[in-house]
């Protein structure tokens, strides 16, 4: 038996509308609510990682420790200190916080070798993790200040990250 055309399609309609139906209830509001804020979680960017800071790419500037500005009778490093409970992150250069160089853990000692006029910015040498830090070639006086070249790591912490003289 066949069906005339208007059957047909009525037929066709209610078949497609009983294999959306239950698509068509709808969900409770805090259902809707928590969804929504799933998706909006996966579209944010990853927090930042251990201690970094909000900002991060490339340095803007980069300004290398100078060594020896105490004169040629004293070390070219004048100072040993301890990197404070929490950590320090260590930059590029004094005041630039776009990118870190590098993160000292608390307890770490580090060499003290410039500071910026108003002792904001530290301009501090450490070695690479599980070595000795005399191994940095600092511990003696040089003739001329000059740029650290190496063989230890280098860069600039923020003031009040390290105790002095520990």
């Amino acid at each position: 038996m066949r069906l005339s055309g208007l059957w047909q399609g009525a037929l066709r309609r209610r078949a497609a509308a009983a294999s959306f139906a239950p698509m068509n209830h709808r969900l409770p509001a805090s259902l809707t609510a928590t969804l929504a804020f799933a998706l909006a979680a996966c579209s944010q960017p990853a927090p930042p990682a251990d201690n970094a800071p909000v900002v991060a790419g490339e340095p803007l500037a980069s300004r290398p420790v100078m060594i020896g500005t105490e004169g040629p009778q004293l070390p070219a490093c004048s100072s040993i200190s301890r990197v404070k409970a929490g950590g320090t992150d260590v930059y590029w250069a004094p005041g630039e916080t776009r990118a870190v160089k590098a993160k000292l853990a608390g307890g770490v000692r580090v060499s003290l070798c410039e500071a910026t006029d108003d002792d904001a910015w530290f301009g501090v040498i450490f070695p690479p993790a599980g070595q000795d830090d005399t191994l940095c070639g600092i511990g003696r006086p040089i003739r001329t200040a000059r740029e650290y070249q190496g063989p230890c790591r280098w860069g600039w912490i923020k003031g009040g990250t390290v105790q002095l003289g520990a």
